[in-house]
């Protein structure tokens, strides 16, 4: 049987959640569960609000359509990501600024951004960081940074629900956060996704624009451009299942990736994705980068190896400045996150992973390893 990268983990408590879902009634968009989903989301993330949405990337669409971003303006994107951040910002018509990544987070350099953010003559509209492969970026400072030059902060929390960084989840960073259901995250609502706030205004926006922009009128009346972006009430009830158990799918995360520390760290030029300094990661994916030097092979031989067994295996994200439809694009730093696509690696990592799958995956790169 294959095994997957990071599949959904469900259970018998999930399909009775769809069932109490169904039987209530509000088959069509929205309903009560939706309205608790938003609650009990709010909750974890340490926020006043949420809107329930279709997706991870409406959620950061809306935050920078909130954060006044439009045509002309420019925004500095974390570059090691999915292509999803970057993508928000041109769907606003503004223009995505690259910045390479630091060592200890492999997220957005502190300093690179500080140094964009200084610039004479350069101007940012907001600044788009990205919890990586669910760890938190370095938000101490980050967050200063922005308040110093009054660009509005926007956390692309995709990855990181359940993280936490100097005692404050994941999502609770700048003006607003993205969240993300996909069926490949630690928690799924099938597809899905959440913007959280502490703004009123923020939020009520959000709304508005997401269920098409009607005005407050008998008729469907709209004096603007809307977007059909909201959550249905079946895939909030599957999500209110989800998110009770994801301490426990955290928990299991964490235990793979530290059974891939124990059993493969001595491996020559082997190294794991570090931990921030105050941060919790949920490990979403355990990374690795594997040294072709000193390890005497590269990341593509340990990858095709484990796809050869029907094992899925992925490099990491390739930077957005890397990207054919990107490459134009400025970017500011870039060594570390070229050398961390060039030889990263992300095993299997979900939470129904089990402990045979687990040594068998082991057990084939040890003996790539070794052969090599």
């Amino acid at each position: 049987m294959r095994i997957y990268l990071s599949p959904p983990d469900v259970s018998d408590t999930e399909r009775h959640a769809l069932v109490r879902g169904f039987d209530s009634g509000w088959i069509a968009p929205l309903g009560p569960e939706v309205s608790a989903f938003e609650s009990e989301l709010a909750e974890n993330t340490g926020r006043s609000r949420c809107i329930a949405l279709s997706s991870g990337t409406a959620a950061l669409h809306l935050a920078l359509l909130d954060a006044g971003v439009g045509p002309g303006d420019r925004v500095l994107v974390q570059s090691l990501t999915f292509s999803a951040s970057a993508n928000a910002v041109m769907y606003t018509g503004a223009e995505p600024v690259f910045v390479d990544s630091e060592a200890g987070s492999w997220n957005m350099d502190p300093d690179l951004l500080a140094e964009a953010l200084s610039s004479n003559g350069e101007r940012y509209k907001a600044v788009m960081t990205v919890d990586l492969y669910g760890q938190c970026a370095d938000y101490e400072r980050i967050e200063a940074i922005c308040a110093q030059h009054g660009v509005t902060l926007i956390e692309d929390a995709a990855e990181a629900i359940g993280a936490t960084y100097r005692g404050k989840p994941g999502g609770s960073f700048g003006a607003s956060a993205a969240l993300s259901f996909n069926g490949n995250k630690i928690i799924t609502t099938s597809g899905g996704g959440a913007l959280v706030t502490n703004s009123e205004t923020t939020a009520d926006r959000a709304l508005f624009l997401s269920t098409q922009a009607r005005d407050d009128a008998p008729h469907y009346q709209h004096s603007e451009l809307g977007y059909n972006y909201r959550m249905s009430n079946l895939l909030a009830a599957l999500g209110r299942a989800q998110l009770a158990g994801l301490e426990a799918k955290v928990e299991k995360r964490r235990a793979n990736n530290n059974y891939y520390r124990e059993t493969l760290g001595d491996l020559p030029g082997v190294e794991f994705m570090p931990e921030i300094e105050g941060g919790r990661s949920t490990f979403w994916l355990t990374a690795l980068t594997i040294d072709p030097d000193l390890a005497g092979l590269d990341r593509e031989t340990v990858r095709l190896a484990l796809v050869e067994r029907e094992i899925e295996a992925r490099p990491l994200w390739k930077p957005m400045h890397l990207q054919p439809f990107y490459s134009s694009n400025k970017m500011i730093g870039g060594g570390l996150s070229d050398r961390l696509f060039a030889n990263g690696l992300c095993l299997p990592s979900g939470s129904n992973l089990t402990d045979t799958e687990r040594e068998e995956i082991v057990g084939i790169v040890r003996n790539v390893a070794g052969a090599a």
